[in-house]
């Protein structure tokens, strides 16, 4: 579901005539290298294409339109290998809807100390024609990520990769389908917002559907297709002895299984890649969907809880963003604090819907009552989630703008086992400490659901609001709580301007 391989970045470079043919060649030919070497690249999980060498305003208008229409081109790596006069570049930049990145690099890593001579300060001009392109940039208003480093080095190599990962996860944020069964948990308002302004800033669409149409996929489902299904889970996890083919609550397993193969019928049919459902809208189905929601969000698909689309849909783009990474991407909710004075920490879970692509081992498959939503006890995966660096991260609708916040944490093992917690499950030490990110999170209005992230940094978070053009509020081992009320204060007055 998720191939990052059928995207290209394309590579273009600014020059002019003003050099002559052969110098040209010659750049042409050093853009080649580069491209391919970056398309080379393990950390680069996109194709890498030098599409053009551009030193005309008429060549970069006729480009940019051409790029704007392929469904390949997920954006633009520019390089100035020599210098290129920058309002060549106002019309095309002007009708440019692709995400771009500016290399500020050149070919040459090392200055030529004994030959350097007119000839080859003429053709390696980057130092200063990266400074023009950037000033036009900047003047227009364009949002893009400058990398500065030399094409051979891992440091700008990796910067290039996660912003192709982010670009991709753009890509397919724009026609983003968001099924909605039910309506949100009612009277809650962080997971509410205005889903015209989310399709204008992002480009995914949130549409409601009465569960009486999901309700008829699920009970169209075949006993074949329903043997099959158990048969894997069987193979996949630690089933509990109540759910085996003698235990007591067999049919209970069968139940899930039905659900999971008419919900991803219905999903696949409606070409829908994210998805929200919510306890207090359950007609027609015999249990909430927990062991479905876990494998499709383990597939890819993008989950909210209680209606919560727009975290439906940060979900589904940092899958996206992570394809093929180690860790792995989950719905998330802080869930209860441990206050201990040394060690405070964070235990993240909910009630069924946790992803285990962040699995510590091989979870286990179990049901237990659920004590909400009326409905008979739903059968879900359980397991720790593994320590390590992570983050959360949370798109709120703030009135006037989208802000996505992040928190930077690190996972740590459980103190203690939890043999009565029958949920999926993550602890850890939010950054830069429990008392200041909470404060944080509270200040900037961040919602109590999230995307936990074992396999991105803040880094692709960043580029992604960059891209999005949204703000972005980072909280982190830097953070104090004096400077970020500063931070939130002026980012009011920027877009209130």
């Amino acid at each position: 579901m998720l191939k990052l391989k059928q995207y290209e970045a394309w590579f273009i470079t600014g020059s002019q005539h003003l050099y002559g043919e052969e110098t040209l060649k010659q750049v042409k030919a050093h853009s080649k290298k580069i491209a391919a070497v970056l398309s080379q690249s393990r950390q680069i999980p996109v194709k890498v294409k030098f599409k053009a060498l551009l030193a005309t305003p008429d060549e970069i208008v006729q480009f940019m339109r051409q790029a704007n229409n392929s469904d390949k081109c997920i954006g633009l790596i520019a390089w100035m290998h020599t210098f290129s006069p920058a309002k060549m570049w106002i019309n095309g930049l002007k009708i440019l809807n692709k995400p771009m990145l500016h290399f500020h690099t050149q070919f040459n890593r090392d200055i030529p100390w004994s030959e350097i001579d007119m000839d080859f300060m003429n053709l390696n001009q980057s130092a200063h024609g990266g400074r023009e392109f950037g000033f036009i940039n900047s003047r227009m208003g364009v949002n893009r990520k400058v990398v500065v480093g030399h094409w051979q080095d891992e440091e700008p190599i990796a910067q290039i990769g996660i912003w192709t990962r982010v670009a991709a996860a753009w890509k397919d944020m724009q026609g983003m389908k968001v099924a909605r069964f039910g309506d949100n948990m009612r009277e809650v308002a962080v997971t509410e917002g205005n889903k015209v302004s989310a399709q204008i800033q992002f480009g995914y669409s949130v549409n409601g559907y009465g569960l009486g149409g999901l309700a008829k996929k699920v009970k169209a489902v075949s006993d074949k297709a329903i043997d099959q299904l158990v048969q894997s889970y069987h193979e996949e996890y630690e089933l509990a002895k109540s759910l085996r083919k003698d235990g007591k609550k067999h049919n209970a397993l069968r139940e899930a299984a039905r659900i999971e193969i008419g919900l991803r019928t219905f999903l696949e049919e409606g070409d829908f890649t994210a998805f929200t459902d919510t306890f207090e809208n359950l007609h027609g189905l015999p249990q909430l969907p927990g062991l479905a929601v876990q494998r499709l969000m383990a597939d890819g698909y993008g989950f909210g809880a209680e209606g919560d689309w727009k975290t439906a849909a940060l979900v589904r783009s940092m899958k996206v963003m992570g394809a093929g990474l180690p860790g792995g991407n989950s719905f998330m909710e802080d869930y209860t604090y441990h206050f201990y004075p040394t060690r405070m920490r964070v235990l993240g879970a909910h009630m069924l819907e946790i992803c285990p692509s962040i699995a510590a081992g091989k979870p286990s498959c179990e049901i237990h009552p659920l004590g909400i939503g009326g409905k008979a006890d739903p059968v879900r995966l359980v397991f720790d989630s593994p320590a390590g660096p992570g983050l959360n991260a949370s798109v709120v609708d703030m009135g006037n703008r989208f802000r996505l916040l992040v928190n930077t944490v690190d996972a740590v093992e459980p103190e203690e086992r939890l043999p009565r917690l029958p949920v999926a499950r993550v602890l850890w030490d939010a950054h830069p400490n429990l008392k200041t990110a909470a404060a944080a999170w509270i200040l900037a209005g961040g919602a109590h659901h999230t995307c936990y992230s074992q396999s991105l940094t803040a880094e692709y978070l960043e580029d992604f609001a960059e891209i999005a053009g949204i703000e972005y509020v980072l909280i982190d081992k830097d953070t104090k709580l004096r400077q970020f009320k500063n931070e939130l204060r002026w980012n009011e007055m920027y877009y209130r301007s």
